[in-house]
């Protein structure tokens, strides 16, 4: 069994035995929050894309706001359960424990900065690039556990590397984070040679071994055998993390769905209230009423924050009532999979929907296609550029980069994953514009 003191640490990764001083009364988990939200690689979320196209006329979520709304229900999550687990537990009352809302909700932060351009198609342009391409040809020169982690690329993954990975002598954005927050945004904890068919792993092999000393400093539970891919139970809070995810993008998607009139107000008020009995239907009509709301908009925000509020609840005492479970590493699946039947039936009606009339949009399809083609063309190039870095192209193309990635290193693989890193951590817009200026389609106007 995992136990909640040892798995609520404060020791931060890098400076375990660096005594610093400090200037004001923030907790080491309200530090890891404030680092995050003052970063770059945060504020480019602002400029990746959610589901939608990026906003034209209508605003619609982004990786940022997205993010942001995460971390706010991952707060309450973590609130709710510290509260109901201290009842149970009187002896977790005045320790680490009771922020666990603050570790929630930073980790909620972080959960998508890991995500390439373009989201899911920017991560299986790298994929197939290695797979089904130019880059295919490598795999001879590459360790397998390299070539584990680049086939099967992943977002989550690259967020650990981004936050724990040391750049070029210096930890990239700064990060000094703490173990507690950093295992709480691995969703799957284990390295990409035990993927398997959904290809999700949570490490790259250049960042196992700190991987392994975060888990073994919290107590972790290792569940591989002798001579098997490393894989750990996830850590608790991990589960709230993805809970808060789960809840957000499912629900705020029909709201963008709405805005964009891809579904009906009918057809979205039908959807939501479908989370709740005849009783506290004819409620929530009452209300919406009495607030003399008449704006279609505005009713689905209200209908929104109800389900929102609903899905809350549930998920907390789904954690609670499985609590040992989860602390021995034998809880199987989600917590929106262990909800009350009635909202069970009424988040997978939506996820279906979702399926069927969002994520197949047309203009959700065109940003797949478009930007699945952009870094693809990116890849290409890149790649080719530091196998013959001696070419005059090449040349170009790698002068661009930043100093902060070891594009000249003289290993292969380093040189690879420096060129994932650089394209990875591209916004949109920006890979757009690289993409523009490389097939030239663009000239810089002085």
């Amino acid at each position: 069994m995992m136990n909640w003191q040892q798995l609520i640490s404060n020791k931060r990764l890098g400076q375990e035995h660096r005594h610093t001083e400090r200037h004001d009364d923030r907790t080491e988990f309200k530090r890891d929050y404030d680092r995050l939200i003052f970063s770059a690689p945060f504020r480019r979320l602002q400029n990746k894309t959610q589901v939608f196209p990026l906003p034209g006329s209508v605003f619609v979520h982004n990786r940022l706001t997205h993010s942001l709304e995460v971390a706010s229900v991952g707060m309450s999550l973590g609130n709710d359960v510290a509260r109901k687990l201290t009842e149970r537990h009187p002896e977790l009352r005045d320790t680490l424990f009771q922020e666990i809302g603050q570790i929630v909700a930073t980790a909620c932060l972080a959960h998508d900065m890991g995500n390439p351009p373009f989201g899911h198609s920017g991560e299986k342009a790298i994929q197939t690039f290695f797979t089904e391409g130019p880059g295919s040809g490598l795999q001879r020169q590459l360790s397998h556990q390299f070539w584990d982690d680049i086939t099967h690329f992943e977002g989550n993954a690259n967020a650990f590397r981004l936050l724990t990975h040391q750049f070029q002598g210096r930890r990239a954005g700064g990060f000094v984070m703490t173990y507690t927050t950093l295992a709480s945004i691995v969703k799957y904890p284990f390295a990409s040679a035990a993927a398997g068919k959904k290809g999700k792993f949570g490490f790259f092999t250049t960042e196992l071994d700190t991987y392994r000393h975060i888990a073994d400093e919290l107590g972790l539970i290792c569940q591989s055998g002798p001579g098997e891919p490393l894989r750990f139970a996830r850590h608790p809070l991990v589960y709230l993390v993805e809970a808060a995810d789960d809840i957000c993008y499912e629900i705020m998607d029909i709201e963008d769905a709405h805005k964009l009139k891809i579904l009906s107000y009918e057809e979205t008020a039908d959807l939501l209230l479908s989370f709740f009995d005849e009783a506290t239907r004819e409620r929530i009509a009452r209300r919406i009423a009495d607030e003399g709301l008449t704006d279609n908009n505005e009713k689905v925000v209200y209908l929104r924050a109800c389900v929102i509020s609903l899905l809350e609840s549930e998920c907390v005492q789904a954690f609670v009532d499985h609590e040992e479970a989860i602390l021995s590493g034998q809880f199987a699946g989600s917590l929106i999979g262990h909800i009350s039947p009635l909202p069970a039936e009424a988040y997978t009606r939506c996820s279906e929907l979702s399926v069927q009339r969002i994520y197949r949009s047309k203009p959700v399809l065109d940003v797949e296609l478009s930007g699945y083609r952009i870094m693809e063309t990116l890849m290409q190039q890149m790649v080719d550029a530091i196998m013959h870095p001696d070419r005059f192209y090449s040349k170009q193309l790698i002068g661009r980069v930043s100093s902060q990635y070891d594009i000249g290193n003289p290993d292969l693989e380093t040189r690879l994953m420096a060129v994932i890193d650089y394209i990875s951590g591209m916004t949109d817009v920006y890979a757009l514009d690289e993409y523009q200026k490389i097939c030239g389609l663009s000239l810089p106007i002085v």
